[in-house]
């Protein structure tokens, strides 16, 4: 069974009271039930942190018990060259994602430090970016094998 690590930054434990607007209404904690829901043979390790330093430390960690990162890193997306390096030092493939669709919104989300470093980037379906962020490893674990 794949395990795979969904990994979220800062603000993200807010989801449901933050910005409804742009975020959705949904908790993080119901995004997370809906994904275990939506893969009932996918191992997750779900994780949240406003920290960069324990994001980075996860990551690492990630590397001894995932087969693959899905990263909401929040506004470090934009500016976190360490998570960048630490994505680029574990050998597991990661999809960055996004519940809104970042190149619609201010400039300076439209920039990514860590896409670079990633299998790929999803923005703008809400809780579901986190579903097709699945799929995208997944696919490359089957890939790979």
């Amino acid at each position: 069974m794949p395990i795979i690590a969904i990994i979220n930054g800062p603000n993200l434990n807010l989801l449901g009271r933050r910005e409804p607007g742009v975020y959705g209404a949904l908790t993080l904690d119901d995004i997370n039930a809906r994904i275990q829901k939506r893969f009932p043979d996918v191992q997750f390790a779900f994780f949240q942190s406003n920290h960069e330093g324990e994001l980075i430390d996860y990551i690492h960690d990630a590397w001894s018990r995932a087969d693959g990162i899905v990263l909401n890193a929040g506004a470090y997306t934009h500016y976190s060259i360490a998570l960048r390096d630490a994505l680029a030092a574990v050998d597991i493939p990661a999809v960055e994602v996004h519940l809104s669709n970042v190149h619609a919104r201010e400039s300076f989300r439209h920039h990514s430090v860590i896409a670079p470093v990633c299998l790929g980037q999803i923005a703008g379906f809400g809780w579901q970016s986190y579903v097709l962020g699945v799929h995208a490893i997944l696919d490359r674990i089957e890939q790979s094998a």
